[in-house]
C-alpha cells in the first residue's frame, strides 16, 4: 500500500469569486490607509528623512598626534628645564573632518592638574589656516615653520626662557611624585580667518583669554571642536 505526502497532493485552484475578494480587501485597505488624515505626508516625510539622515551625514572632526599615540609624552617631548631633561620637541599634531565653512583652526595645550588654581598652559597656535592637514613636528619650537599667517600666542612660560623663546612650546614637566599630569590637546574650527581681528583681542593676549573668546565670545563662529590627552609623570 503507497503512502502518500500532503505535499504531493496539488492544492486546486482558487476560485474567481476568492480571488476578487481578495483583491477587493486589499483595495480598500489600500483607500482606508490613503484616506487617514495626515497620513499620506506623514509617509512622505518618514521616507524623506530616512534618505536626508544618510546624506547629510557629515565627517567626524578629530585631533591627534602620531608622536604621542601611545597616550604616554615620550622624553622627547618633555620640557628642558625646571629639573627636567627632555629635548622639548613639539610633537607633531594631525586633523581630519573639518566642518564646511571653516576658515582658521585654533590650537591650545592645557595641564588642567598643575598645581596653580587654574591650571598650566604649555601651547597655544592661532590663525591656522583650513587648507592645512596639522602641524609638523617641532613647529611650535624656535626655527620651527608655522604656515602661514599662523603664530604661536602666549603660555605660562612667558618670560621663563624655559622654552628658547616666548611662545614656543613647552613641554610636560610636573611636580616630583606627582600622580601622572594629563595634557589635554584642542582644536578649534572657526568661520573667521583671523581670531584676534573677529574677537577684539590682541594678539598678545593671554592663553586664559583666547580660551574665553573659543569657548564663549565666538558663539556660532565656532564650528566645532575636538580633544585628545597624554599623560606624564616623573
Amino acid at each position: 500500500m503507497s503512502t502518500r505526502r500532503i505535499s504531493d497532493v496539488s492544492r486546486p485552484p482558487r476560485p474567481p469569486q476568492a480571488e476578487a475578494f481578495s483583491q477587493t480587501r486589499k483595495n480598500r485597505s489600500a483607500s482606508w490607509l490613503l484616506a487617514y488624515p495626515g497620513y499620506a505626508a506623514l509617509a512622505a516625510t518618514l521616507l524623506v528623512g530616512s534618505f536626508s539622515v544618510s546624506a547629510s551625514a557629515a565627517p567626524t572632526f578629530k585631533l591627534s598626534s602620531p608622536d604621542l599615540k601611545s597616550g604616554v609624552f615620550d622624553k622627547a617631548y618633555t620640557l628642558n628645564g625646571f629639573g627636567c631633561t627632555g629635548s622639548n620637541v613639539s610633537p607633531a599634531i594631525q586633523w581630519s573632518g573639518l566642518p564646511a565653512g571653516t576658515k582658521s583652526i585654533a590650537l591650545q595645550v592645557q595641564d588642567k592638574d598643575a598645581p596653580t588654581g587654574s591650571g598650566f598652559w604649555h601651547w597655544t597656535v592661532y590663525n591656522i589656516p583650513a587648507t592645512e592637514q596639522g602641524l609638523a613636528r617641532g613647529a611650535g619650537n624656535a626655527g620651527g615653520k608655522l604656515p602661514a599667517p599662523a603664530f604661536s600666542g602666549a603660555n605660562d612660560f612667558l618670560d621663563t626662557g624655559a622654552t628658547g623663546g616666548n611662545g614656543n612650546y613647552g613641554g610636560p614637566c610636573p611636580p616630583l611624585a606627582d600622580k601622572p599630569h594629563t595634557y589635554t590637546f584642542t582644536a578649534y574650527a572657526l568661520a573667521v580667518d583671523d581670531i584676534e581681528a573677529a574677537a577684539g583681542i590682541p594678539r598678545t593676549g593671554t592663553a586664559a583669554l583666547h580660551s574665553f573668546v573659543l569657548n564663549k565670545g565666538l558663539g556660532d563662529k565656532v564650528l566645532g571642536k575636538a580633544s585628545f590627552s597624554a599623560q606624564y609623570g616623573r
